[in-house]
């Protein structure tokens, strides 16, 4: 009797393109949604995107769709894709839910509290302090605003850190989509907030209560901080 062998099955190179340029076009599209580059409520052309992005239609429905299954562009039937309005309604509803979401993923990261966990935050968190952040107060109108894409990451890392034992997988996806929602009304804020915060004692301040053990105390500095987030943007739209 003898014995077949089959060679192992290759992925197809087109395949394999597809799904690069799909990714490539949903981190570029991500970024100026984000960032405010592609306004509240541009309508998102397929042809234009594939243009602006130098990408085939195909990669650009696929980012699209991504993006739409999390909430960065909404999804009309018949009208096709647009970048999501803005409203202070909406992102007080996000620091609130934010608020119930990270407060609770925090108290029971620090009730399942490990070395490694400790040791993820004080590396983040001095990585972040160590990173230069760059404050809107010499940008002119028109100006492109200071490029902070490495503490932008770094401060991603850091509230990703402060959460990642909470023992819920749902829960951190679920926070990791709050906090994406959340940068576009951020980044107007930041616009606006120099020099009214210190945003390294706010860090280390969360930091020292939660490696204190004191979750009380923790959360409400966690809570406080995106609290403050909404306060400026507050002012800044009512133009004080």
């Amino acid at each position: 009797m003898t014995t077949r062998t089959t060679a192992p099955r290759r992925v197809a190179p087109r395949r394999v393109e597809k799904e690069t340029a799909a990714t490539t076009v949903y981190h570029a599209l991500k970024r100026d949604i984000v960032h405010g580059v592609l306004e509240p409520g541009h309508k998102l052309l397929i042809d234009q995107i594939a243009e602006r992005y130098s990408a085939g239609t195909n990669p650009v429905r696929e980012a699209l769709n991504r993006l739409s299954s999390e909430r960065l562009v909404d999804r009309e039937d018949l009208r096709g894709f647009f970048v999501p309005p803005i409203s202070l309604d909406d992102f007080r509803d996000i620091v609130r839910t934010r608020c119930w979401v990270e407060g609770k993923a925090l108290e029971e990261s620090i009730r399942n509290r490990t070395e490694a966990w400790e040791d993820a935050i004080i590396l983040a968190n001095h990585r972040l302090q160590n990173t230069p952040i760059h404050y809107y107060e010499h940008t002119e109108p028109g100006m492109p605003p200071p490029d902070n894409s490495p503490w932008e990451e770094r401060h991603r890392t850091f509230h990703r850190a402060l959460i990642a034992n909470c023992g819920s997988r749902h829960l951190l996806r679920f926070a990791d989509e709050l906090m994406l929602l959340g940068e576009r009304y951020r980044f107007i804020s930041m616009a606006n907030s120099y020099p009214r915060r210190r945003s390294v004692d706010e860090h280390q301040a969360i930091v020292d209560a939660t490696l204190a053990g004191d979750t009380k105390r923790a959360v409400e500095a966690l809570q406080g901080q995106y609290q403050l987030t909404l306060k400026i943007y507050e002012e800044t739209m009512s133009g004080e």
